[in-house]
């Protein structure tokens, strides 16, 4: 998947699901990885690298 697309679905993955937006995607990233779908894990997991920088830095 291109940078942009992974972006957008980042955007929607957050919007629908917020804060465990980041979940889903890692969720998803193990399945793909179980299942031998190499490269829709590394898009998942990138996926979740975008959500968390959406996110921002963690605020105790």
């Amino acid at each position: 998947m291109e940078f942009l697309e992974l972006r957008e679905a980042a955007r929607r993955l957050y919007d629908a699901h917020g804060d465990k937006s980041e979940y889903e995607a890692a969720q998803k990233a193990r399945i793909c990885q179980e299942n031998g779908e190499t490269d829709e894990a590394a898009d998942w997991q990138r996926i979740r690298e975008l959500i968390a920088e959406m996110r921002g830095p963690h605020v105790s």
